[in-house]
């Protein structure tokens, strides 16, 4: 007797990346084009006039309050195949009133990745921040892979500099130590600090060579810095590890702590920072440090 030949059940073919890539877009237009008509122009000082039709914003306003063309921005609405840089998403962002949530969303419907540090990252959850506060007067901040400050407790805060002083989006290490003269003051071995660092940032950046937000911050680090250009032509690379350091604090005068990172995943990424006095000196010193930031 002849054997059947078993019959299998078709399966679906995957939808292609085109496909996937058109969907995206028309999502994105749909969500743009609804936070569009829902904010006032009242909210973004705009006057409502008598001939407005609609309770919402118009395209060329919209266009206009992100610095972009409104030939380019109607084609965004609608859902035209065109290439979307993480900056125009960030004026769009801001023009639009995003949420943190609603922020994270357009730039996962644009398959981009936000630049800008969080003020409020999932890996900074309530615990993360109970233990920070419990560290006192150890200096202490979350960071990830890319050195952004994702969190820090009151002593940290005045550790290299008024910290709170400084917008979120410059609070980054990186950055920081190449640009920011008071963090840059306080620093006692400078040259070799911040060798290290591009070092480090070198080795970190390799897993991460094709998102956009480490390569603004390499961008915007060999444009505003000459030691980092230096530096980053040297293509040393080092791993992470820890590591006694000397800082010239403003208030309280020389510290000397040992450096730790406390990993927060199996991955080399979140991190949490710690400065643990090395001598008794080092101590009393922090402890005076914590007081000053308390008391402000």
């Amino acid at each position: 007797m002849a054997q059947e030949t078993p019959v299998r059940e078709a399966q679906a073919p995957r939808p292609p990346e085109a496909a996937a890539s058109a969907i995206r877009r028309h999502e994105l237009a749909a969500f743009l084009r609804h936070r569009r008509e829902h904010i006032s122009p009242e909210r973004v000082g705009l006057p409502r006039g008598s001939r407005r039709r609609t309770p919402g914003l118009r395209r060329e306003e919209v266009a206009h309050l992100s610095a972009v063309g409104v030939t380019w921005y109607t084609w965004l609405e609608q859902a035209r195949d065109i290439q979307v840089s993480v900056q125009v998403l960030d004026a769009l962002a801001r023009t639009l009133l995003l949420d943190p949530s609603e922020r994270a969303h357009l730039f996962q419907l644009a398959g981009a990745t936000d630049p800008t540090p969080a003020t409020t990252c999932p890996s900074v959850t309530p615990a993360l921040r109970a233990i920070l506060e419990q560290l006192e007067p150890m200096p202490a901040c979350l960071q990830n892979s890319r050195y952004d400050i994702l969190a820090y407790n009151r002593t940290y805060s005045l550790l290299l500099c008024d910290l709170d002083a400084v917008p979120p989006e410059d609070r980054n290490c990186m950055i920081l130590s190449y640009t920011n003269e008071e963090w840059r003051s306080s620093i006692v071995h400078l040259e070799e600090t911040t060798r290290l660092m591009a070092a480090r940032f070198r080795a970190a950046m390799a897993g991460h060579l094709g998102e956009p937000a480490w390569k603004m911050l390499l961008k915007r680090l060999r444009t505003e810095s000459a030691d980092f250009r230096a530096a980053w032509d040297r293509h040393e690379v080092v791993g992470a590890r820890t590591k006694r350091k000397e800082f010239r604090n403003t208030h309280v005068g020389r510290l000397v702590v040992d450096h730790t990172d406390l990993w927060l995943s199996p991955d080399v990424g979140p991190r949490m920072v710690t400065y643990a006095p090395a001598d008794e000196e080092t101590r009393e010193r922090l402890e005076k440090l914590h007081a000053i930031a308390s008391a402000r």
